[in-house]
This record gives C-alpha cells, sequence and structure tokens, in this order.
C-alpha cells in the first residue's frame, strides 16, 4: 500500500454491532475492582464524538480512553478464533470489551494510520489494544491478556477523524492507507515480544500516527537492539546500565561527617580491598543493616558524591529506624553490606545542553552528585542550581554545592528558605523565602531546552514538574526521583507488614519501602499478590508477563516465573505478576 490510497483490507468490511458500557463495581480475587469491560449491543445510531462513543465510559482514564484511544474495535473472526482455541461459545458482541464488532479489519491486515470511514464518522486506526487484566475477569480467563498478544489476536484502537453517527450493518469503507504499511500484529509485536527488527523500529517510530508514548518505547527498543542488552525497556524502563555486581558486598565505614544536626554522612570502601566500580551520578545504593534483635533491616539511600573509584558516600537524614541505626550505630570500621549502585535517575552523560538541578530537604543528596560529576568533569554546560531548605540550620552541603558552582563557570545559584533562622541572611545566605513558584523560575530565565533533574517529597516534585512545564520545558526532559518510598495514593495505607505474617519461607524485603516479610506460597501466588497484602506501591496491568508495568530492580536474589513472561527481563530485574522467590529477595520497592 502507499500512503494516501485506498487501505487493501476486505472490501466487504462491515460494522457488526456497536457495544457501550458505565463503570461497575465487580468482585475479583477478594477485592473490589472498577471496570468498564461489560459492553453490551446497542440497536440504535449512537453519535461518536472525538473520545467515545455516546453511553459509553471508560473507567481507567490512564490505561483506556482518550484522544488516541476513542473506539476499540475486536473482530468476528478473532471470536471464532478463540471459540476454537478455548473450547467455548461467545452469546454476543462485546466480551472482548470493543466498542465496534466488526467483520473483516483483521490485525496481521489493517494498518496503524489506516483510514475508514463508517456511517457518517471517519475513524483513523491508531495503536493496538494495550493488554490488561481485565479483559481475562471479563472472560473468567486469568490467561487472556498474554493470549491476545502471544496469539497475534489484540484488536486495536481508533481516534475520531470526524464526527457522526454509527450503527450496525454500516459498511466499512477504506478512505487512506498508513504510512510504512505497519500491520496492528506487527507494531504490537515489537512492544511485547523480544523480537526487535530495528528496521521495523524505525518504521514505528517514523510513523505520524502512532501516539507518542509508543514511540518513545520503541525508541528505547531501538537502543536496546543497538546495543544488545536483553530485557524490554520499551515496556518498563529500568537503568541504562546493568548494575556492577549482583547482591550485596561488604563495606567497611572510613569516615562519618555530621552534616547537619539531622543529616549524617557515610564514606564508605570495599572491605575486600577490590576495585569500586564507577557509578551515574544520581543513582543509589541498597544497605543491608542489622536492629539490636538481629533482625535485618533494608533500606535503599541516594550516593551523595560523584564516583571518585576509591569510596562510596551516603547522606542520612534522621527519620525512621533505618536512619536511626546510621545514625547511632554505624562506626569508622564498621562492615556493612551494599547492593551495586543502580537507578534510572541519573545525570545524562552525553548531555551537552543546560541542566537544571532542583532540590527540597534531603533530596538535594542525588543532585549534588550530578553537580559533583559536572564539576569535577570540567562541563561546559549551563548549569542552575536550585534547592530549598527549612532554614541555614537544616541547609546540608551549602559549603560544598557552593565549591562545586564555583568550578563551573556561568553556573547560576537560587537559595530559598521556608522558614528561615534569626540568623539566616537574605541575600547572602539564602536568596529568596517561601516554596519555588513560577515567578522565581521565570527569573531565572530557565533555558527551555534544558534538562531538568528533581528530587524531594512527593508533593514538591509534582508541584516543580508543574512549574517547569508552565515556564515551557518540555516534560519529557524533566526526571525526578523520590528519596524514600512513594507516597501511597490517597486514602491508600502506608506500607506494612501483613497481618500474620509467616514464619517460614524465603524473605523477601522491599527495600523502599522498608518491608520484609517471608514468602508463603500457599498464601500467595506472586510476589504482586505479597506487595498488594503489604500496601507497597506496585504498578501493573496485566498480572500475566506481558506489560512489564510490574517489572521491579532485583539488588540481590533470584525468581522463578509461572507463567513464563512473553519477553523475560534480565536477572537484575523481576516482574512481580508472575514471580516467586526461590531464594531470599530484595526488590527495590
Amino acid at each position: 500500500m502507499s500512503e494516501g490510497q485506498p487501505s487493501m483490507v476486505d472490501p466487504a468490511a462491515r460494522l457488526v454491532s456497536v457495544n457501550v458500557g458505565q463503570p461497575r463495581d465487580v468482585e475479583w480475587r477478594g477485592k473490589s475492582v472498577r471496570t468498564s469491560i461489560w459492553k453490551e449491543p446497542v440497536h440504535d445510531r449512537l453519535r461518536v464524538t472525538r473520545l467515545n462513543v455516546d453511553g459509553d465510559a471508560q473507567s481507567d482514564l490512564v490505561a483506556h480512553g482518550g484522544e488516541h484511544r476513542a473506539v476499540f474495535v475486536y473482530q468476528v473472526d478473532s471470536y471464532e478464533y478463540w471459540a476454537r482455541e478455548l473450547g467455548r461459545q461467545f452469546k454476543s458482541p462485546g466480551q472482548f470489551g470493543e466498542n465496534f464488532t466488526v467483520e473483516g479489519l483483521a490485525d496481521d491486515e489493517v494498518c496503524i494510520g489506516d483510514r475508514f470511514a463508517i456511517g457518517t464518522a471517519v475513524f483513523e486506526v491508531s495503536q493496538p489494544r494495550v493488554t490488561c487484566y481485565k479483559v481475562g475477569i471479563r472472560l473468567d480467563e486469568p490467561r487472556m491478556p498474554a493470549l491476545l498478544t502471544g496469539h497475534g489476536r489484540p484488536g486495536f484502537y481508533l481516534r475520531v477523524i470526524e464526527e457522526g453517527d454509527v450503527g450496525a450493518d454500516d459498511a466499512i469503507i477504506p478512505v487512506a492507507s498508513g504510512q510504512a504499511g505497519l500491520t496492528v500484529q506487527q507494531v504490537s509485536a515489537l512492544l511485547y515480544t523480544p523480537n526487535l527488527d530495528k528496521a521495523v523500529l524505525r518504521q514505528a517510530i517514523s510513523n505520524p500516527a502512532l501516539p507518542d508514548g509508543w514511540k518513545e518505547s520503541f525508541r528505547q527498543l531501538l537502543d536496546q537492539a543497538s546495543r544488545g542488552t536483553t530485557g524490554n525497556r520499551g515496556l518498563s524502563p529500568l537503568s541504562d546500565d546493568p548494575p556492577a555486581y549482583a547482591g550485596f558486598r561488604r563495606f567497611r565505614v572510613t569516615r562519618t561527617i555530621s552534616e547537619t544536626d539531622s543529616v549524617r554522612s557515610v564514606l564508605l570502601e570495599p572491605a575486600d580491598g577490590g576495585p569500586l566500580p564507577t557509578h551515574r551520578p544520581g543513582q543509589f545504593v541498597t544497605l543491608k543493616l542489622v536492629d539490636p534483635d538481629g533482625a535485618p533491616v533494608i533500606r535503599s539511600y541516594s550516593l551523595s558524591a560523584a564516583a571518585d573509584r576509591t569510596q562510596l558516600r551516603i547522606s542520612v537524614k534522621r527519620d525512621g529506624r533505618a536512619s536511626t541505626l546510621v545514625h547511632d550505630r554505624l562506626s569508622v570500621g564498621d562492615e556493612i553490606e551494599l547492593g551495586a549502585p543502580r537507578g534510572s535517575f541519573a545525570l545524562d552523560p552525553a548531555g551537552t545542553g543546560p541542566v537544571l538541578l532542583i532540590s527540597a530537604g534531603i533530596g538535594v543528596t542525588p543532585v549534588l552528585a550530578m553537580l559533583g560529576g559536572l564539576a569535577r568533569g570540567g562541563s561546559d554546560r549551563q548549569v542552575t542550581w536550585i534547592h530549598v531548605a527549612r532554614s541555614g540550620a537544616e541547609h546540608a552541603f551549602i559549603v560544598e554545592a557552593g565549591e562545586l558552582l564555583a568550578a563551573l563557570p556561568g553556573s547560576a545559584s537560587h537559595v530559598r528558605y521556608t522558614q528561615p533562622g534569626p540568623d539566616d541572611r537574605l541575600g547572602t545566605d539564602f536568596d529568596a523565602v517561601g516554596r519555588l513558584t513560577g515567578e522565581g523560575l521565570l527569573a531565572l530565565a530557565v533555558p527551555r531546552g534544558a534538562d531538568a533533574y528533581v528530587c524531594g517529597p512527593d508533593a514538591f516534585m509534582a508541584g516543580v514538574t508543574e512549574l517547569l512545564v508552565g515556564v515551557g520545558l518540555d516534560a519529557s526532559r524533566i526526571h525526578t526521583e523520590a528519596f524514600g518510598a512513594r507516597a501511597p495514593a490517597a486514602n491508600a495505607k502506608a506500607p506494612h507488614t501483613p497481618s500474620s505474617p509467616p514464619h517460614a519461607g524465603f524473605e523477601v524485603s522491599f527495600a523502599r519501602s522498608g518491608v520484609s516479610v517471608r514468602f508463603d506460597p500457599d498464601r500467595w501466588d506472586s510476589l504482586l499478590e505479597l506487595a498488594e497484602e503489604c500496601d507497597v506501591p506496585s504498578d501493573w496491568s496485566c498480572r500475566t508477563g506481558v506489560c512489564h508495568r510490574c517489572e521491579t530492580a532485583v539488588v540481590a536474589g533470584t525468581v522463578d516465573y509461572d507463567p513464563e513472561p512473553l519477553d523475560v527481563p534480565p536477572d537484575s530485574a523481576a516482574l512481580l505478576c508472575c514471580s516467586r522467590p526461590n531464594r531470599d529477595l530484595t526488590l527495590d520497592a
């Protein structure tokens, strides 16, 4: 097919049924799930607008709905295929959650960007279906999300080019074909299977009809294919680089420094005298400590200094059980265990443009390491340093940051105190009172092409991100990193050990959340189920090893998979939804 010419799909294609549904609550695994996947045929003609079909709604607007996913299409041929595969009958249209049940328009024929007139409306094929566990609930078949992608029958979404009315038995008339002729099946396979064809990836990236989110995933996959690395970074990008070593390694405390009354720095060197691998500025390490009762305490802390190949530095604010051990029990000469530096919140070594380093409180630690990396490397990048502290008494690293900035010609600094002390001097010790504002950013003449690295409390990062977008920064250039566990969603519980924790089984530690519990295979089918019972924040969608949204970095240990994922991640990561530990396990979650 050539661009602009009619599609070569079945000319007899027709709209068999229009199906709509409203959100409802259904019981699933002892929980209530809000979903709109129950669709029922409508016999009247319906209006299709830019975002959906009249009478229809999406309950999860993160995974469904919006301009690029206004209408979901599934084929009669696929119904017949699944009837044979599953040995069951489907009594009515809409059971795969589709708005349009169609004859023709097979996934291996329809291309991204193809346009069709149906009724008085015009549509464009935008993307394959995003795999979702809810189709498994609707069909009472938990494997269904994996089956849809694995068998190459995902279905696809339409965006609405011209609004209009549609109804059952309307003809589907080809109007124009998509650029490059990439079928829905090809694009789905690019994302959900390990078969990375560089030429096809480039075609997908250049396709104007494919949404930006898919293109960014394919850019990451193209980079991965070029580098020969494993795991699907296009689905769940973790760190660009694998950790320098697996598990934990013993380190010795060489020095401790009281940065403020509440912040203590600890310098560490390998206890075996061996070489220290380099790390990227902004990355973190996971510490394995022991409390007075001999119980392990595992936490992750950002490295607060750039790599020097001899020692690592962490800087910890006293605010909980693990930090109290760091402050009160670690002394020079003590040995502790550390996981290798890791993390995707890291300064891009290939960056050449302006850079913004923005932090609040103890969130200064990773961006201070970035500042150190820029200064020690003699960078000529335009650097703007912005930090918010409560007062001078709680402003850690004020002298060090000043020395590093002095080594960067043309750098700018802006420090704000929200509650300055009586001895804090405006214009000398700090530049403004109160929280960071859009006016403050405008006054700094923040370059619109800058890369911004932001660390601090969740509310601070969300607010700063909004401010940066408001002054013209591209959201894709804004990188954020929480310095502790992610804050729970509204009305959600903080991470905790489960009620009646097991006394046997492999120990699973969620390092960021500060939760350790033994895994009982009779109680939990997967690590995701354990995380959910402990209210450890975790992203997921398919629950069958397809989408990689639950991919989580593994600090130490290994897992077994059941079912086997479509694309197995590297050993330094695990898919929580379909894995169990086969030894003690530490996760960066």
